[in-house]
C-alpha cells in the first residue's frame, strides 16, 4: 500500500508552513488562501472558494482494523465515503479513529486535515471522482485555509490508491 511521506516537518512549525513546504518538496503547485469564513465543511468550503462541492477534497483520518495504522481517504465533498463498500471491495477495514490521535500523528485538528504535510507517513486513497477536475480544493492544515491543486498532480505526488468509495451524497 503506498504511504505518503512527510519528508519535511517537525511539530514545531505551523500547519500552514509544513502545507507549504510539503508542496515545494512534493514540487506540487498550490496556492493557499486563508478565509474569512470557515471552510471546515465541504459546503462551506465550496461557498468560500466559489466552486462545486465535487471538487472539495474532505480528509478523513481513519484507523485501519486490519493493522492499526492510520489511513488518510481523500474524498470528493459530494460523496460520503461507505465503509462497508470498502471493506467488501477493497479489503479495508476503517473505523473511526480517536481526534487525539489524529492530531498527534498528522499534526492537524479535524476540519483542517491537509492530504500533505503529515507528521507520520500515512498510506493515501484518492476517491476517483476527484480525477475528473482540472483543479480541487483541500484543506491546508487549518479549518480556515484551503489551497488549490492540479487533482491528478496531487495523487501521483503522495502516492494515492484510486478508489470507488461508494455512492454519491
Amino acid at each position: 500500500m503506498p504511504e505518503q511521506s512527510t519528508r519535511t516537518g517537525t511539530a514545531k512549525l505551523s500547519s500552514l508552513q509544513r502545507v507549504k513546504n510539503a508542496a515545494a518538496e512534493l514540487a506540487l503547485e498550490i496556492e493557499i488562501k486563508t478565509m474569512e469564513q470557515s471552510t471546515r465543511t465541504a459546503q462551506e468550503a465550496a461557498d468560500a472558494c466559489g466552486c462545486d462541492v465535487a471538487q472539495i477534497v474532505k480528509s478523513l483520518i481513519f484507523e485501519n482494523s486490519n493493522d492499526g495504522a492510520l489511513t488518510l481517504v481523500l474524498v470528493a465533498g459530494n460523496n460520503v465515503l461507505d465503509t462497508a463498500y470498502i471493506s467488501m471491495v477493497y479489503g479495508l477495514k476503517l473505523k473511526r479513529c480517536d481526534t487525539r490521535r489524529v492530531r498527534a500523528e498528522t499534526g492537524f485538528a479535524i476540519g483542517g486535515v491537509a492530504p500533505i504535510g503529515h507528521l507520520k507517513p500515512i498510506t493515501t486513497y484518492m476517491d476517483q471522482s476527484l480525477l475528473t477536475h482540472d483543479l480541487v480544493w483541500a484543506a491546508a492544515g487549518r479549518p480556515d485555509s484551503v489551497f488549490s491543486v492540479d487533482p491528478k498532480a496531487l495523487c501521483d505526488a503522495i502516492d494515492g490508491q484510486v478508489i470507488d468509495v461508494g455512492a454519491p451524497d
